[in-house]
């Protein structure tokens, strides 16, 4: 392989193409079904669909086949093929719905309209994750303008991510016959500890999302008549809180929830802690002298990673301020996501929360706790050697440093589906999500130096797979 010729084709069409059609991607409101239960008569997640589809069509891959594939009542799946010179099978993942828009955007900045500034484009889902079709097709046909061989590669990009991919099995079943049986998964949807080299996943949380909800009474009443005889629903639910996370320390008090941390996570926690510094702590928008949970990074990092956490993600049935009276509310709900180590079972864990919260109800109020999704984690297999060389290789000619390995706090479901289906396969997990990116949040954006660097580097793994695979039937 030519490297600097890779990177100069990759780096062109990103300016000449990919960059462009982003900022269209960026203008379309696809929220994933969560989000928007009516996305089906929006017709948005459709208008992603075949924005992309249109681009894919547009590249000249020989030979590849591309369709959007929709099973009926389910979100769509754009699905390509494209031939190879081994036989072996590549799958390459990302997804193509969205987060809704949260607030807190810079003045200058909004979620549907693209901007880019200083290198960055800014704008909901061009990082999470829209450049993963494009530069999974471009790291294709980067080694196709060279002559260089590779398996025969499937690229599957979802649009339920971002609600816990339940459509996703059923695609999987409805294609198996037409994905195979890949060797190799390529994701491009994880974080990157910086911007300066190849980061690699080695583990992604489980999660688990539910509503707690907290009645004390059928109707609001006057706060100075009920007040001491009825006890507050808010705090009914401070004490079930109280059950489950030791509000000092964060840390989660069920023991279904809790896991022992591999040691060699623990060490690659500590080598990418020395790598990343403060910057772990710096990428957050802090509120004046707030502190984090820790001065250790390497804790931070295992917090972040292998320990569950819980965050209160919405509420209801309290009023803005502008709307609240002197009334003593009948309930109170929060939004309750989360977060588990990588090994736990979450559906054990989930029923473990469910019991705990609404058993032996302070002065028996009623309490309910629905569960709306529960996801298990992922934790990646053993590096085969020539993959962990290819990695490093990659990193060293794009980034010009280092491979790391780190885990990620997120989750994305589709890789512990693979890694169930497909025993002994191996992934690259990776992405452009740095620090200040802020996916989810406001000010997303798409470090677009890092997702030139990244396709490039798809590249050379791929044609490192397609020899290693040829090497495999000589030997």
């Amino acid at each position: 392989m030519d490297s600097k010729k890779l990177a100069d084709f990759v780096n062109t069409t990103w300016d000449d193409s990919i960059i462009p059609t982003l900022c269209d991607y960026v203008k379309i409101p696809n929220k994933s079904p969560l989000f928007d239960p009516d996305w089906a008569k929006h017709g948005f997640m459709d208008e992603a669909a075949e924005l992309a589809l249109n681009w894919c069509q547009q590249q000249d891959i020989p030979g590849m086949s591309v369709e959007v594939v929709r099973l009926e009542g389910r979100t769509p799946v754009l699905f390509a093929e494209i031939p190879g010179q081994i036989d072996d099978t590549v799958l390459l993942y990302g997804h193509l719905d969205k987060q809704p828009e949260f607030t807190g955007w810079e003045e200058d900045l909004d979620p549907w309209t693209p901007v880019i500034r200083d290198g960055k484009l800014y704008g909901r889902g061009g990082a999470d994750d829209g450049y993963a079709v494009f530069g999974s097709l471009t790291a294709i046909k980067a080694l196709q303008q060279q002559g260089i061989p590779h398996a025969r590669c499937v690229v599957l990009i979802e649009f339920c991510e971002e609600s816990g991919s339940f459509d996703l099995p059923y695609y999987i079943d409805a294609l198996e016959s037409r994905i195979g049986k890949p060797t190799l998964v390529v994701c491009l949807d994880a974080e990157c500890g910086n911007y300066d080299q190849l980061w690699c996943t080695t583990s992604l949380r489980g999660n688990i999302v539910g509503t707690l909800k907290a009645s004390v009474m059928t109707e609001g009443v006057h706060s100075g008549g009920a007040s001491g005889v009825v006890a507050s629903s808010f705090r009914v639910i401070r004490a079930l809180l109280e059950r489950i996370e030791d509000s000092a320390t964060g840390a989660i008090l069920i023991p279904e929830l809790n896991s022992e941390i591999p040691a060699q996570r623990v060490d690659q926690a500590d080598s990418a802690a020395k790598v990343i510094g403060e910057t772990a702590v710096e990428k957050f928008p802090w509120a004046d002298d707030m502190q984090p949970m820790s001065h250790d990074i390497q804790t931070l990092l295992l917090n972040n990673t292998w320990k569950p956490t819980l965050s209160v993600t919405g509420v209801d049935g309290i009023p803005d301020m502008g709307n609240a009276g002197n009334v003593q509310r009948p309930y109170s709900s929060l939004k309750l996501s989360f977060r588990l180590p990588p090994s736990v079972d979450a559906e054990v864990a989930a029923a473990a929360l469910k019991q705990t919260l609404e058993t032996d109800t302070p002065y028996n109020a009623t309490v309910e706790f629905d569960i709306g999704s529960a996801m298990s984690g992922w934790c990646a297999p053993d590096l085969a050697p020539w993959l962990e060389a290819s990695m490093q290789k990659a990193s060293v000619a794009f980034f010009g440093d280092d491979a790391m390995y780190m885990g990620t706090g997120g989750s994305i479901p589709f890789m512990g589906m693979l890694g169930e289906k497909f025993p002994g396969v191996q992934f690259l997990v990776t992405g452009v999500l740095g620090p200040k990116s802020n996916a989810h949040g406001p000010n997303e954006f798409l470090h677009i130096a890092t997702g030139k660097a990244i396709t490039a580097c798809v590249s050379q793994v791929l044609m490192d797979h397609a020899t290693r695979q040829v090497q495999s039937q000589v030997d």
